[in-house]
Order: C-alpha cells, then sequence, then structure tokens
C-alpha cells in the first residue's frame, strides 16, 4: 500500500526526492549500544528540508513503525510516498573502536525493492538515491528518475553492497558504467572509493569515477569532505565537538549538499554541507538543530 503525499502541500512539483527505505538501526560502539531510526533517506530529507527545500521521501517500512518515523517527517515539513511492508529494513552498526570509518553492518531484514509505480509520478529539480543494499531500488525505477529530475543523485553504498546472510558485504558492481552514466552528482565515502577504484588517494579516486560520468563526484572520509565538480576540486574539514552521531554522516552530508547545490556553486555547497554535518554528528539521528547555528559555524570556521 503506497500512502498519499501530506495532504497540507498541494503542489506536485518538489525541490529534492529523497528515494530509499528507511532503516531500523542498532548502533554498537565501545561506549554502547543505542537504537536509532535511520536510513539515507531518512538522514538526507531532514537536512534537505532544514535547508528550507520542499522535500518529498520515497520510502518503505513496517506500519509498526509508520507513525513514529514518518509523523516526524511530516511534522519536519516533508511529504512522503509511503510502501507498507511487512517489515522494515533493520540494520546493526558495529563500531569496534573510534576510528569512526571502521564498521561492520548486519542486516536482519528488509522492506524490499522500490519499483518504477513508487517513482513514477515524482517531478523534481533533484533526485538522491539513498539505498542501503543493492538490488533495494530497480534499474528501471532509476531511469524513471533520470526523466523527472534536472539533476539525478546517488549513494555508493546502495550498489557496492550485498546481502550475504546477514552480513553486508562490498562486492564487484558490473553495472556501475550504466548507472553512473545516468547520474549528474556520485556520492562515496573513502572505503568504497578504494573498493570501485582501487587507490586511497581522495582526487584520483574522484577523478577516476567522474570518467564514467558523473559532473560531481562527493567523497567523504574522517576529516572532511572533498567535491570534485566539473574539473575542479573543493574540500571542506568537519568540525564536529563530539563524534556521538556518527551514523549518518554521509547521508546527511549528500542531502545537504544536493539541497544547497540547488541554490549555490559547488564551493558554498560544500561549505554548507560541512558545517551541517559537523553539527549533526553532535547528536545521534538526523539533523534538528537550527539553520542559523550552520550559518555561523560556515561563517567562523569556512570564510
Amino acid at each position: 500500500m503506497t500512502t498519499p503525499a501530506n495532504p497540507n502541500k498541494a503542489t506536485p512539483t518538489y525541490d529534492v526526492a529523497y528515494v530509499g527505505n528507511y532503516t531500523k538501526d542498532t548502533i554498537i560502539t565501545p561506549a554502547g549500544t543505542h537504537y536509532v531510526d535511520g536510513g539515507a533517506v531518512n538522514y538526507a530529507a531532514h537536512a534537505g528540508a532544514r535547508l528550507g527545500c520542499r522535500v518529498v521521501v520515497v520510502t518503505r517500512l513496517a506500519q509498526e513503525d509508520y507513525d513514529r518515523v514518518i509523523g516526524v517527517l511530516y511534522s519536519e515539513g516533508v511529504d512522503c510516498l509511503v510502501t507498507i511492508t511487512p517489515q522494515s529494513t533493520c540494520v546493526k552498526l558495529d563500531y569496534p573502536t573510534t576510528n569512526v570509518d571502521v564498521r561492520n553492518l548486519y542486516v536482519t531484514s528488509t522492506a524490499g525493492t522500490i519499483t518504477v509505480d513508487e517513482v513514477q509520478g515524482i517531478r523534481c529539480l533533484a533526485a538522491v538515491i539513498g539505498t542501503t543494499l543493492r538490488g533495494e531500488i530497480e534499474m528501471e525505477a532509476i531511469q524513471t528518475l533520470r526523466g523527472r529530475a534536472g539533476l539525478l543523485a546517488a549513494d555508493a553504498q546502495g550498489f557496492v553492497r550485498v546481502l550475504e546472510g546477514q552480513d553486508l558485504a562490498y562486492r564487484p558492481w558490473g553495472a556501475m558504467p550504466d548507472v553512473l552514466q545516468l547520474l549528474d552528482i556520485f556520492k562515496v565515502d573513502i572505503k568504497e572509493a578504494e573498493f570501485l577504484t582501487g587507490t586511497r588517494d581522495f582526487h584520483d579516486a574522484a577523478q577516476s569515477l567522474a570518467a564514467y560520468g558523473p559532473k560531481e563526484v562527493l567523497l567523504t572520509h574522517q576529516d572532511g569532505l572533498l567535491v570534485y565538480a566539473h574539473g575542479e576540486f573543493h574540500a571542506a574539514r568537519f568540525y564536529s565537538k563530539t563524534m556521538n552521531g556518527r551514523s549518518g554522516r554521509g547521508d546527511t552530508c549528500t542531502g545537504a549538499y544536493i539541497a544547497k547545490r540547488l541554490s549555490a556553486s559547488p564551493a558554498e555547497a560544500t561549505r554548507w554541507a560541512a558545517a551541517l554535518t559537523s553539527l549533526k554528528m553532535e547528536n545521534e539521528g538526523p539533523f534538528k538543530r537550527s539553520l542559523s547555528e550552520v550559518a555561523q559555524l560556515v561563517e567562523s570556521k569556512y570564510r
């Protein structure tokens, strides 16, 4: 069953559509275990809404999670197209050390695949595919989004991660050339970049991925964000006082960059995405702080 968009908003055209399954996350760190409502679309949509965009989410989840997750998105002004499934995607994220780039991922249940029918009615300035694992969105749905969005972005995690039992393993992505030629913006973290290109050099990896078609490549790492856009590099550090909210770093950064990119240059969008993500990482869950705090951090650290 797919629910209608929030009746509080009449316009059929959005700034950004975030597409992917919600995830119910168990986060294990040396400091303890926490339970968080996650998923790339959840983190990204909150960031986009806080940046003032008209946002719609296309997602799948269980009825038991609907009121808690979708209700919060509606309260943020986000429209939602939701397919109710027997179970939500449940992910366990194990951070064995204090290195936030080292983690083990396990999936105990999934909400299934986003189909072309679920994105058919979307019209937006930008669409962001934020899936958790390979097979979570149909290729036909990606092609449909290409025709309905001015900018199309995707996160590598939903294509290189393959579910084997309950383990998420990185596996070769044979369809990479076909998907990347459809994209305007492609996001990777340093581990994904090395897996796809064979190099840990940030700049070389970004240029290698851009050669497949994306005009802009976002690369997140422990210290910050690197963007390769239209032949130029832009970089911004993270300035987080704590790392309590490390989970969702890349999803938030992508969501913020795309939202800001609609009205700003790649350089400016890089700074704003890094600033917003810095503040998000100080708290678990999606970004809930004020836009004025982001602006203050941009002014104090990135000018």
